[in-house]
């Protein structure tokens, strides 16, 4: 008879910085890329948030794989259905750790940001579920809350920050019709999400996101 088994190992995560760690930093933003990206290019999207006052992490998905199949691109994911419930498990706390090492170099003040695109998404909202981090803001770029959690019974951990929905005008993967679906879900789950739309596809557009973070940061 076959069985099925699992066993813990320790492996070794990467992540990729913009910004030095000092008691100077008034915003960290913790900022997870969608599926099939990698860290190293994903974070230059945020160049334009470069300030002496920000340090900004990109971790990067501890799952990685040829995009084009066996040879070329390579890409990481933060989870795929198989054994899910063990890959969320594994990267909620690679990304409590990380938050957590970074806070004990920060100034008690410092305004933690955590951002996700696309599949990063749901990766920022399993974390806090998992963990319950503190952190201040929430930024949804081109992607939704996930639909098997219960919200409901933290709402006192999630009614104290602020989340923004980013959509692009021109995104291919959020529909009219899954616009609607996941504003129905927020309402039922009993959240408050402020939404926001920038002309362009499913893309961290750096205009938008300059104008998203003056607000963040007032």
């Amino acid at each position: 008879m076959i069985k099925s088994h699992h066993i813990k190992v320790e492996r070794t995560a990467h992540y990729y910085t913009i910004g030095q760690p000092s008691s100077a930093i008034k915003y960290l933003l913790i900022a997870c890329h969608g599926y099939g990206q990698l860290a190293e290019h994903f974070i230059r999207k945020f160049d334009v948030l470069a300030r002496p006052d920000t340090l900004i992490l990109a971790p990067e998905g501890l799952s990685r794989f040829y995009w084009d199949g066996l040879t070329g691109k390579v890409a990481s994911s933060w989870m795929t259905k198989a054994d899910r419930l063990d890959e969320i498990s594994d990267y909620a706390k690679y990304l409590n750790d990380l938050h957590q090492a970074y806070l004990q170099q920060l100034s008690g003040d410092v305004k933690t940001i955590l951002f996700g695109f696309s599949q990063g998404c749901a990766t920022v909202i399993r974390w806090p579920m998992e963990h319950f981090p503190a952190f201040d803001t929430l930024v949804l770029w081109g992607g939704m809350i996930p639909e098997d959690l219960d919200y409901i019974p933290h709402k006192a951990y999630w009614s104290g920050k602020k989340i923004y929905g980013m959509v692009g005008t021109e995104d291919q993967f959020i529909t009219p019709e899954r616009v609607e679906f996941h504003r129905n879900l927020i309402k039922t789950q009993e959240l408050e999400v402020e939404e926001r739309t920038f002309k362009g596809g499913h893309v961290v557009d750096r205009d938008a996101l300059t104008d998203l973070f003056k607000d963040i940061r007032k």
